[in-house]
């Protein structure tokens, strides 16, 4: 199935091997406990509109490779702040934000070391996002 990113002009593709690997542990819940001066115990709680975390990486070494060029244009797109993209994902379609509260946002890693990259070079992504 394919994974994709974009901006509305440029499309990147994530191999498919790409996983969300914190897609298990949200909940759309928030709540707060606290106590009152009497002892008595006051719990707010709401429903998450917005936040929830997409962390998309591959699952080891051998998989979820990009070549240099998709580098370079998520690279571009984590420079930008508040660049919003559109993520599809198993048929699904999130509006998502890297999450630069939690860096790094983005990170690619060389397969092979070469000091002259080019475009058949192929790497690994991690990808923090957020939906928004």
């Amino acid at each position: 199935m394919a994974i994709t990113l974009s901006d509305g002009t440029t499309t990147v593709n994530l191999h498919p091997d790409t996983f969300w690997s914190d897609e298990a542990n949200w909940f759309p819940v928030e709540q707060v406990a606290a106590r009152t001066i009497t002892g008595a115990l006051v719990v707010s709680a709401a429903t998450r509109i917005a936040g929830r975390p997409i962390t998309l990486q591959p699952f080891d070494e051998s998989s979820g490779w990009v070549q240099a060029p998709a580098v370079t244009q998520l690279r571009n797109w984590a420079a930008v702040k508040g660049q919003q993209l559109t993520l599809t994902l198993r048929a699904q379609t999130f509006t998502v934000i890297f999450r630069h509260h939690e860096p790094p946002a983005f990170e690619a890693t060389q397969i092979k070391f070469q000091r002259d990259i080019d475009s058949a070079d192929w790497f690994t992504v991690t990808l923090r996002l957020m939906e928004i």
